[in-house]
């Protein structure tokens, strides 16, 4: 029998938080079809925001754990959008990760492995998905890193 993602995340010692609510005028995510579109999830932890600019203030390590947390509240605001049934995910489309990075920063996407690797481990066959990893100036807060996704549920 298979697991449930939430007793797998449990045995990663990870338990999602409520879902975060938006900064601004808009919605956490969109359902259309059985697509669910997330809004972009800012580093964070239970201690406050990991701020920072890569290449500068942080290294690609402290980066790649930051991009983990940005994982988890998709996967919290996904818990969300399917009324409390996480288990109703099909797989991971897409995700789109934006790194606040100093000028000659290139390791852009060894941060964003830091979600991409976790929903792998904690969701198996269906973590796997397309993705951008980009480098830009600066990001909403000082935040080291932003993401956001694209999932299939039934």
């Amino acid at each position: 029998m298979t697991a449930t993602i939430e007793a797998r995340l449990a045995e990663l010692g990870v338990t999602l938080p409520d879902a975060p609510a938006p900064a601004a005028n808009y919605v956490p995510f969109v359902r259309t079809g059985n697509l669910v579109w997330v809004s972009g999830q800012i580093s964070m932890d239970e201690t406050g925001l990991i701020t920072g600019k890569l290449g500068a203030d942080l290294d690609a390590a402290a980066g790649a754990r930051a991009a983990r947390t940005c994982a988890i509240s998709l996967l919290a605001q996904l818990k969300a959008a399917t009324g409390g049934e996480i288990d109703r995910l099909v797989r991971v489309v897409k995700l789109t990760g934006f790194v606040n990075s100093a000028p000659d920063f290139t390791d852009q996407p060894q941060v964003i492995n830091g979600a991409s690797d976790f929903l792998v481990e904690a969701l198996g066959e269906k973590g796997p998905h397309a993705r951008s990893a980009v480098g830009t100036v600066s990001l909403p807060k000082g935040v080291a890193v932003e993401i956001e996704a694209v999932f299939e549920v039934a």
